[in-house]
């Protein structure tokens, strides 16, 4: 009988599918939610708000899955030592892909001026045709390549940039920091969706958000660090950059004194772009622990060096 330990928040979410997705995956399991035997434990599901932060007793623990997409609260934890997962979840990368469509075509469209319309102002203006405006992802994992080609088939022309090299068919793709500027440049709306590591932290700084088109939209739905926020005000208020639709910030929920609720040119959700879904998720867990019991290679493995 294999034991799992979910140590995490959310477990009436995942109890009505974990326990069918294992038994679909031809895993006997076990799963306890609290105060477990740590020598007794083969896995560990779990949520870097979860009390557990000390990982050296669990000895026999073959994997550590993290169930959010962003490990980086977790990834320097010096005492986890068992090989840890991230979570990709096909549900997340659906949701991922409507958010950022919807949020582009708001823009690209123009449609706030006609949604908030309090004068009554008869605006002719006719927006361009998508293939008229570029598009700039910032990172080209799961869930920047699921949303490039959902825009690629829009016909926006799409630009990629990531910091390793990635060669992805029909796509133009950068890298490093020579390539970011190319990446950028001419673009008119960005969208970041980068993880959170010390060499993306305000990667659209002053010196970035200049590089694109005047009058080009930033779009954050990937981490809150990305963004250099005081550079991000300024670009505001002197017109580089025309509007942020931002979805993730350095501290949530957004303190209240935050310039960013009073500024007129930034939409602001609350961390409501993407978010693993326990139905789908499940069937990624069932998946994972079947590899590992089988000794097939684990998927979405940590690289701790990187960070994600």
């Amino acid at each position: 009988m294999t034991q799992i330990f979910f140590s995490a928040p959310g477990w009436d979410e995942y109890e009505p599918f974990l326990p069918a997705a294992l038994e679909a995956a031809g895993i006997s399991a076990d799963i306890v939610t609290e105060a477990p035997a740590p020598a007794a434990i083969d896995y560990i599901l779990y949520a870097p708000t979860s009390p557990l932060q000390d990982f050296a007793p669990f000895t026999r623990a073959k994997a550590v899955m993290s169930l959010w997409a962003g490990v980086e609260r977790i990834v320097g934890n010096q005492s986890l030592t068992q090989p840890l997962t991230r979570m990709v979840d096909p549900g997340l990368t659906e949701s991922m892909v409507e958010y950022v469509t919807g949020h582009v075509l708001r823009h690209h469209l123009g449609m706030d001026r006609h949604i908030i319309n309090p004068g009554h102002i008869w605006d002719h203006a006719c927006p361009p045709i998508a293939r008229q405006r570029p598009v700039t992802f910032l990172g080209l994992g799961e869930l920047g390549l699921a949303c490039a080609r959902a825009l690629q088939a829009l016909n926006f022309p799409v630009k990629g940039w990531s910091r390793s090299p990635k060669s992805i068919p029909g796509l133009a793709t950068f890298h490093g920091e020579a390539g970011l500027q190319e990446a950028l440049r001419d673009a008119q709306i960005v969208i970041t969706l980068l993880p959170n590591t010390p060499d993306t932290q305000n990667i659209l700084n002053a010196d970035t958000l200049a590089m694109t088109a005047p009058g080009a939209v930033v779009i954050n739905p990937g981490r809150g660090p990305l963004i250099d926020d005081a550079a991000l005000i300024a670009a505001l208020d002197g017109g580089q950059i025309s509007h942020a639709t931002l979805d993730v910030f350095r501290i949530e929920p957004l303190p209240q004194d935050h310039p960013f609720w009073a500024h007129p040119k930034v939409t602001i959700t609350p961390h409501v772009a993407a978010d693993t879904r326990a139905v789908t998720a499940s069937q990624v867990i069932a998946e994972n622990i079947r590899r590992a019991e089988t000794g097939e290679p684990l998927l979405h493995l940590v690289d701790r060096t990187r960070g994600y």
